[in-house]
């Protein structure tokens, strides 16, 4: 019998799994922290925002924009080097 593909549902379940295992509140995550969090790390590492939705399958730029925006934050910030 070939195994069950993965569901968003199943996905989410284990997410939230682990997190309770790791001490953390299960229903502050799901599968979609993994999507987000995707999106910021590989934009903090200097990915393309093109190359990140080839993996997330975002059609939107305006909604991965939003989810990189915390890591480009202070990317060329007019004040750097102020402080």
């Amino acid at each position: 019998m070939a195994p069950e593909r993965l569901s968003p549902h199943s996905i989410g379940q284990t997410v939230k799994r682990y997190a309770a295992l790791a001490g953390y509140k299960a229903a502050e995550f799901g599968g979609h922290s993994l999507r987000a969090g995707f999106a910021t790390s590989a934009a903090e590492k200097g990915a393309s925002i093109f190359r990140i939705m080839d993996v997330t399958r975002h059609r939107s730029v305006e909604t991965v924009r939003g989810y990189v925006r915390r890591a480009e934050e202070f990317t060329d910030h007019a004040g750097e080097g102020l402080l």
